[in-house]
C-alpha cells in the first residue's frame, strides 16, 4: 500500500457530478484526472462497493463535511470499482445519496485501488481506504479500516487541519488548541 511521502498515482476516471447535476441522465457524467484541481488538497477515499450497507453512512458522512473541507481548500473524491452507471443507478435510488455534494469516481479496471496498493486480495474490490494528498500530490496520511468497519470523516479532518497548520500536534490536537513547543 502506498503511504506517507509517496507520490499519489495519477488517473483518469469517470465520475457522476455532485448535486442536482449527478441526476441528469444526460449530463451527470464527468472526467476527473489526477491534475484536476490542481494545486489544492485532496481526500480521496476508497469504498468497496455501491449498494451495501457501511458504504453510505461513510459517503453521506464526508459529503456532509465538503464545506469543512472545501473551506481548507480540499477537494473531496470519493472511489469504488463500480462503474458510473452503477453510482448514478445507486444516487438515484437512495434518498440519502440523492443530493450528494462530492464526485463518485469509477475505478472499474481498478487501476487507480490496484496503484494504490488497497484491492482486497480475496473480494477484488477496493479496501475502505483514505488519502489525504498535498497539493504536490504527496500524500500526507494514509489510513485503511476493514470492510466492515466504517471511518470516521470527523478524524480525518482534524488530521487535514493538524498537518496544514505545519506544526507539532499533539494527541488529541483540534484546531485552535496550543501546539507544542520543543524546549530551547
Amino acid at each position: 500500500m502506498l503511504t506517507i511521502g509517496d507520490t499519489f498515482p495519477s488517473f483518469a476516471l469517470k465520475a457522476v457530478k455532485p448535486g442536482k447535476a449527478g441526476l441528469d441522465l444526460k449530463t451527470c457524467f464527468t472526467d476527473i484526472t489526477g491534475a484536476s484541481d490542481a494545486g489544492k488538497w485532496k481526500l480521496v477515499f476508497f469504498w468497496p462497493k455501491d449498494f451495501t450497507f457501511v458504504c453510505p453512512t461513510e459517503i453521506v458522512a464526508f459529503a456532509k463535511l465538503s464545506g469543512e473541507f472545501a473551506d481548507r481548500d480540499t477537494v473531496i473524491y470519493g472511489v469504488s470499482t463500480d462503474s458510473e452507471f452503477v453510482h448514478v443507478n445507486w444516487r438515484l435510488n437512495h434518498d440519502d445519496l440523492r443530493d450528494l455534494s462530492i464526485p463518485m469516481l469509477a475505478d472499474i479496471k481498478r487501476e487507480l485501488a490496484t496503484a494504490c496498493g488497497i484491492l482486497d486480495k480475496n473480494e477484488g474490490v477496493a479496501l475502505r481506504a483514505t488519502f489525504l494528498v498535498d497539493p504536490d500530490g504527496i500524500i500526507r496520511y494514509a489510513a485503511v479500516n476493514d470492510l466492515s468497519v466504517g471511518r470516521n470523516p470527523a478524524e480525518v479532518l482534524r488530521v487535514l487541519d493538524a498537518l496544514q497548520s505545519d506544526e507539532l500536534c499533539p494527541c488529541n490536537w483540534n484546531k485552535g488548541d496550543e501546539f507544542l513547543r520543543p524546549a530551547a
